[in-house]
């Protein structure tokens, strides 16, 4: 395992056997076989083209929509750091790296008068909201994005229009081990000002409704209508994720270390003694609950990735 698994020396941090509980947001997971943390999108595409094809990539961004099996990830996880945080505002676009925390970005943009307010609550980066179509509020990854930027299996260049990642609810067409390196958004003007007000009402809202102090990977589940709550006085509540949870009585359930929020009960919490295995099986619990309480088939926003321990 001491071996550089690509024929290129790559300039990044290449680390062997690397534990990933650290690195996500529930604080749970076994070791990857490889974790690459490359410099630049040079270093990038070189160590993907002399990385031999049966060897599996699987990209991660901050770790904040993810449950890391106890097992661990037989692949070369790649994750992007310093080298893809930009951020920069060109007239009506606001152009972003992979790396760049989504409420940076809407920061970013608010301060130069842009209006991209809705990534200010969504957790993670930029990767992974272009990856899952984040939304909130209504507003979608899907109705900003002009292109985005990957380097592919390969080790190819690519720029990605919205029609090549074929965008649906919490989820885009991106092929297997391709890694998206940034974005180009579009975004309406406004005063920043109002835009930074607006955020903070969000943030209040968010932080009122959601278990935010907690070890929590964001909604557990998708809303079973498909759309997100639009945080409009007239927003309906009957099809939610959350209380479709409540209905079947699964609020403040547990297994080992594992509990769905009695704050929201479509948050999944690591209380702080949690493995990957309770978080996965309490999810499964609520499913299976929800199949007999209403006749609903959840289905989990939260990436459940590798294997289980033996």
């Amino acid at each position: 395992m001491s071996d550089c698994p690509s024929s290129y020396t790559p300039r990044g941090a290449l680390t062997p056997n690397r534990p990933l509980a650290d690195l996500t947001w529930l604080r749970v997971g076994g070791p990857a076989d490889w974790l690459f943390q490359p410099a630049d999108e040079d270093d990038l595409a070189a160590f993907l083209k002399g990385l031999p094809k049966e060897v599996p990539v699987f990209p991660m961004g901050v770790g904040s929509n993810l449950i890391v099996r106890d097992g661990g990830i037989r692949a070369v996880v790649i994750r992007l750091g310093r080298g893809f945080n930009g951020i920069e505002v060109q007239g009506e676009t606001v152009i972003a790296g992979a790396a760049a925390l989504d409420a940076h970005v809407a920061r970013r943009a608010a301060q130069a008068g842009r209006d991209l307010t809705f990534l200010r609550t969504i957790p993670g980066a930029i990767g992974g909201a272009v990856r899952m179509n984040a939304g909130c509020y209504g507003s979608y990854v899907a109705d900003h994005l002009i292109e985005a930027r990957a380097i592919t299996r390969e080790g190819e260049r690519v720029t990605l229009t919205p029609e090549d990642l074929n965008f649906a609810y919490r989820q885009s067409d991106l092929p297997e081990g391709w890694v998206l390196t940034g974005a180009t958004f579009r975004a309406e003007v406004g005063d920043p000002d109002a835009l930074g007000a607006h955020m903070a009402e969000q943030l209040a809202k968010r932080d009122a409704t959601q278990p935010t102090k907690d070890r929590t990977a964001g909604s557990t589940f998708r809303n079973p209508a498909g759309f997100s709550s639009t945080g409009r006085a007239d927003d309906t509540h009957e099809l939610k994720a959350w209380k479709v949870i409540d209905d079947a009585g699964m609020r403040g359930a547990r297994i080992g270390g594992a509990q769905m929020s009695e704050k929201h009960s479509n948050f999944l919490i690591n209380t702080g003694d949690a493995t990957a295995a309770d978080l996965e099986n309490l999810g499964e619990e609520v499913r299976k609950k929800v199949v007999q309480s209403s006749g609903i088939s959840l289905e989990w926003e939260i990436m459940r990735v590798g294997e289980f321990e033996a």
